[in-house]
């Protein structure tokens, strides 16, 4: 069947698969935890739709934002005034590594990369999260109310990523964001080519990782047609039918191919992710994110004609050879063309307890550059466009009536150097104050443990 035809059938013959790919295996257990009515009032608000509120209210109740920017509040509601301070949508980083390379950071805690095969879309990076992590809790110091945790870039598919809420949870399960889109990780470049050229296996070179890509898509829309088969002639009523052996790597891909689950693209350079959305074209899926992107300001018109997100870092270059050709102007270069989608993200168990700093510092070099860049957008790099990237935008990313009341209040301006957040707030519950220890939460791996401060 010319391949065509195939891609156009192609929804219709996925859905016939067997398998989940959404939250409905090893479903989400994530319940909001009891909040009271609160009414947050006299601050600077930004929504995070590019637009700014001076002097302005909000209020959440029942976990959800009720109001934005002046409104009737019920009686007996709490009331906080925030003047002097700003309001945001909580903070969201779309590429993390909390729980699969937990704190402390030793070898029996290093489970974000499967590097035992350059395919691994079987492997789901939820069944590694560590819940005790301390990492979750110094980010929540830092605004980070969801964030998606990410396989390793050491494969050319290295396996599923999970979204969560960044609350306390005695399992992954409790913290995983409902209804959130599985996203599939992939990596190009020098991490796959380096781990298996040493190991004198496929792939050793670029081209070697272009060939093993397209061999997977290819496997997986022969399993698409096995399975389709199959149910068309149980559906003749033949009997004896046997189905098609159920396949985990494939059914992850098919999930991809019929745009279920979302592609997180670990790349580089600018002539490799144009590559990579030729081989989407050639077999009918979508990218949804290139991440890191470094060459990203190269092609920001193209990124954004094709609706492709850039989750990147303010001023990481130069560590390697794709590496090298970083600006400090990327994010602001890559948020000019319309329909542009320009995210920061951490990549690390530190910088995500400072997003908010990395994204002022690409909002600096975006102004010294000229690019006139307010704080009403910049925020949205880390929240409207980090919530689309993950497929959530309905739910959260924005202040806005009946979303989800993530919330932070910052000391001042999230885009000071001296900013903190002073407390944050998820489905409309305290969960963070810098004023209470008591809602400070602590990791149960820091239970007991000598801080350095007893006798």
């Amino acid at each position: 069947m010319p391949l065509k035809v195939l891609l156009f059938l192609l929804p219709a013959l996925v859905s016939m698969q067997p398998g989940n790919t959404r939250a409905d295996t090893y479903p989400s257990t994530y319940s909001p935890l009891p909040s009271t009515p609160t009414l947050i009032t006299h601050a600077t608000i930004l929504t995070g739709t590019g637009v700014r509120m001076d002097d302005a209210s909000l209020l959440m109740a029942d976990g959800r934002i009720v109001f934005v920017g002046k409104g009737e509040a019920p009686e007996g509601v709490t009331v906080i005034d925030a003047k002097g301070r700003w309001l945001t949508p909580g903070l969201i980083d779309v590429h993390s590594h909390l729980g699969v390379y937990a704190s402390p950071r030793v070898k029996a805690h290093s489970d974000g990369n499967e590097m035992t095969d350059p395919t691994t879309a079987n492997v789901w990076a939820e069944h590694s999260v560590w819940p005790q992590d301390p990492g979750f809790s110094r980010a929540l110091a830092g605004g980070i109310t969801t964030l998606q945790v990410l396989p390793g870039s050491g494969n050319l598919m290295g396996g599923r990523g999970v979204t969560l809420k960044n609350v306390y949870s005695l399992s992954y399960q409790g913290m995983k964001f409902p209804n959130a889109p599985h996203g599939l990780k992939m990596a190009c470049g020098e991490n796959p080519k380096r781990v298996y050229g040493e190991r004198k296996r496929l792939p050793s070179t670029r081209m070697g990782n272009m060939a093993a890509y397209r061999a997977q898509w290819i496997n997986a829309l022969k399993y698409i047609f096995d399975w389709a088969a199959y149910n068309d002639k149980v559906a003749s009523g033949k009997d004896g039918i046997k189905p098609p052996k159920r396949d985990l790597k494939l059914e992850t891909l098919a999930g991809v191919l019929n745009g279920e689950i979302i592609v997180h693209m670990h790349c580089y350079r600018a002539d490799e992710m144009l590559t990579i959305l030729d081989m989407a074209d050639e077999f009918g899926y979508k990218v949804g994110t290139f991440h890191h992107g470094v060459e990203a300001y190269k092609i920001a018109d193209k990124l954004a004609e094709s609706g492709v997100c850039g989750a990147l870092w303010a001023d990481w270059w130069g560590f390697k050879m794709e590496a090298y050709d970083g600006i400090q102007e990327n994010i602001a270069l890559l948020d000019r063309p319309p329909g542009s989608c320009a995210i920061v993200h951490s990549d690390s168990s530190e910088g995500i307890q400072r997003l908010n700093q990395e994204a002022a510092k690409a909002m600096t070099r975006g102004n010294r550059a000229g690019l006139a860049i307010t704080p009403e957008r910049a925020i949205r790099w880390l929240t409207s466009n980090a919530a689309k990237s993950l497929g959530i935008l309905d739910e959260t990313g924005t202040l806005e009536e009946t979303k989800m009341a993530d919330v932070v209040i910052w000391n001042g301006n999230p885009f000071s150097v001296y900013a903190k957040a002073d407390q944050v707030f998820i489905d409309g519950a305290l969960v963070y104050d810098l004023d209470d220890p008591t809602l400070q939460p602590v990791s149960d791996f820091e239970l007991g443990q000598l801080t350095g401060t007893e006798q």
